[in-house]
């Protein structure tokens, strides 16, 4: 897949000067060349029409969406216009940087067949090695960027290539794609369709080609949803085989394996060989990538001597100039601009800075961890209509936070989370699992999902038109019978939970296969404006059961037979106020944010056929399954 032919394919090939900003800005268009030939288009942004005279630091960005196109999740402010690509080149190059953006190979203007992830390693570490090899670099290249720049960012990293300076991942970088991004406890993040859906409207094909732009554009993706499993040839995407082919290829590949053992989506197998260079992770509470951004923070913190710092908010993806994330509203503290810089492009310009040793005159360094601890407001309904949950900003020098230890909470068959273990020699939960009627997706660590499912807070008690799969009347969730849903008694004080989030249960069921779920949630007491309270979710996992003793290699379960398992959520930082409540639910199902089992033991990216799987939850003195969470003061903290 090539793109000589798109708008820009001729100046790609230029290499003059063109000014900007009336002469302030000055920027030039490149052709990188990659190891195998191919030519990625980029843009060098410089504070004179002649770089080279002034050799910088270089700020790289590499991205699949248009080197020259807006970006949401470039916002800098919440009062202030969405910046242009050369407006935030203009704010580094003021300040003594030069700034290289890049088309992605195969999209843009970039030469080559774009496949999701996998080249970009080797593509950024050429990238970053001829950069160096330019007259203008002063031989320090920093990355940046969001989401698939932060992928980028890791990929390159991975390589271990010279030069590398620091990083500034913003809701990204693959610790393992296999535990978050791709796949989660095994089943596929369902979120790889609708972008690969988006991204191929925007492909250089389609701008090519108004045939195949208006096929895509009328694609009916809520009712393909409705139609899996899908074939080659038969899928959304089945006009444009090189998108298809690449999402097939990441469904059907199921286990762990040497698919994500490539470096560019397995920061974990490769952290040996990053640079030893200052990090930034920032990432949202509503993100898909928590456990990826924690990871890689604290395994480079442990294994580098160079900084590495954690910036966690209440966002959903990029979204850190927004105080709300779907429904819930944490109030003015919950921006980044405002709290912890003046803007995202100043918070970005003094981390740079103090990571390559120049006098910021800022003080002292910031903390190593800083985090929004939700929770804390009203539970009203303020004028834009979301539930205000209030929140804050922490610091603390790691996580989970120093003033936080694991408590287990055990569930009853009456409905109960207690810290006592349980004493009955025979206690379970059975529900019947129909994969043809999963459990609806509310909200959650979503991002790229629509039409079909959107990321964020909601009310798990109020369930409408807006959520794929959802059937009027519109009950809460916990009224399904396939939900087993667990509480406390109503807190008698308030109650601090922030760090890793797990549940150890002990099941069986008549399939050979089938999934298990939770899902963390704050239940706020009845009020004026909600009078039924507000059930918000905060944090929610899957286990495939078939991969239950090893990832590598699925093992059916034998019916009836009584199995350990651990279902993994991402971390979560919230407070719940006197008078709420801690809830768990417990399913087999999250439609469409993750890929339904068909209880059959075939694999879900090929199976046609699904049956109905008897489940079973043990809350007995033999199998005491429970819940893990981290909160301030321990176990003291509950009664």
């Amino acid at each position: 897949m090539t793109s000589y032919d798109t708008p820009h394919a001729t100046a790609a090939r230029a290499d003059r000067p063109e000014p900007l900003q009336d002469g302030a800005l000055w920027r030039r268009t490149l052709r990188v060349p990659m190891r195998d030939g191919a030519g990625l288009a980029a843009d060098l942004y410089s504070a004179s029409p002649v770089p080279e005279t002034t050799p910088l630091p270089v700020l790289l960005e590499r991205t699949p969406y248009g080197r020259r196109a807006q970006r949401g999740s470039d916002q800098d402010r919440a009062d202030a216009p969405l910046p242009r690509p050369e407006d935030i080149a203009r704010h580094f190059t003021d300040a003594d940087y030069h700034v290289v953006r890049q088309d992605c190979r195969g999209r843009g203007d970039s030469e080559g067949e774009f496949v999701k992830y996998l080249g970009e390693g080797p593509d950024g570490a050429d990238t970053i090695a001829w950069i160096r090899s330019r007259p203008w670099c002063d031989g320090r290249v920093v990355m940046t960027g969001v989401s698939y720049s932060a992928h980028c960012q890791s990929a390159a990293a991975a390589e271990g290539p010279e030069g590398l300076a620091a990083m500034f991942q913003d809701s990204g970088g693959f610790s393992s794609a296999y535990d978050a991004g791709l796949r989660m406890g095994g089943a596929f993040e369902l979120k790889q369709v609708t972008w690969a859906l988006r991204q191929a409207l925007r492909s250089p094909e389609a701008a090519a080609d108004p045939v195949l732009s208006e096929a895509l554009l009328r694609v009916d993706v809520t009712g393909w949803f409705g139609a899996m499993p899908w074939r080659p040839g038969c899928t959304p995407l089945r006009h444009l085989p090189a998108y298809e082919n690449y999402l097939l290829e990441q469904w059907r590949q199921d286990a762990f394996s040497d698919y994500y053992r490539t470096p560019a989506i397995y920061g974990r197998g490769s952290y040996h060989r990053f640079p030893d260079a200052p990090s930034l992770h920032m990432g949202s509470w509503y993100d898909p990538y928590v456990r990826s951004t924690i990871e890689n923070f604290t395994a480079l913190r442990e294994l580098k001597p160079a900084p590495s710092h954690l910036v966690m908010g209440p966002w959903t993806h990029g979204h850190r100039c927004e105080t709300h994330a779907g429904d819930v509203d944490f109030g003015p503290r919950a921006t980044l601009d405002g709290n912890l810089a003046p803007s995202y492009l100043d918070f970005r310009r003094r981390w740079f800075d103090r990571a390559l040793g120049r006098d910021t005159g800022a003080g002292d360094d910031p903390p190593i961890v800083r985090y929004f601890l939700m929770g804390g407001g009203d539970g009203r309904r303020n004028a834009a209509g979301r539930m205000r949950h209030g929140g804050t900003w922490r610091a603390d020098t790691h996580w989970p936070p120093t003033s936080t230890a694991p408590v287990a909470l055990y569930p009853t068959p009456d409905g109960d989370l207690s810290t006592t273990p349980p004493t009955a020699p025979a206690a379970s939960v059975t529900y019947d699992f129909d994969p043809r009627h999963p459990v609806p997706t509310m909200g959650g660590q979503v991002t790229s999902g629509e039409p079909v499912m959107s990321g964020g807070a909601y009310d798990q008690n109020a369930p409408d038109a807006r959520v794929y799969g959802a059937r009027d009347p519109y009950l809460p969730l916990d009224s399904r019978p396939d939900v087993i849903s667990l509480s406390t008694p109503p807190l008698e004080r308030d109650v601090v939970l922030a760090g890793p989030v797990s549940a150890r249960l002990h099941i069986s069921t008549s399939a050979p296969d089938t999934d298990f779920t939770i899902k963390l949630i704050d239940v706020h007491p009845p009020n004026a404006d909600y009078p039924h309270g507000f059930a918000m979710n905060l944090t929610d996992g899957i286990v495939r059961c078939r991969f239950h003793r090893d990832a590598e290699r699925p093992e059916l379960l034998t019916p009836g037979e009584v199995y350990e398992i651990e279902v993994t959520a991402p971390d979560t930082a919230n407070l719940f106020a006197a008078g709420h409540r801690i809830r768990l639910d417990i399913s087999s199902s999250n439609f469409p944010r993750f890929d339904v089992n068909t209880n059959t033991g075939e694999p879900e990216a090929t199976a046609r056929r699904t049956i109905t799987a008897t489940n079973t939850v043990h809350m007995d003195a033999r199998h005491p399954s429970h819940l893990t969470v981290w909160l301030e003061g321990g176990l003291s903290a509950l009664p």
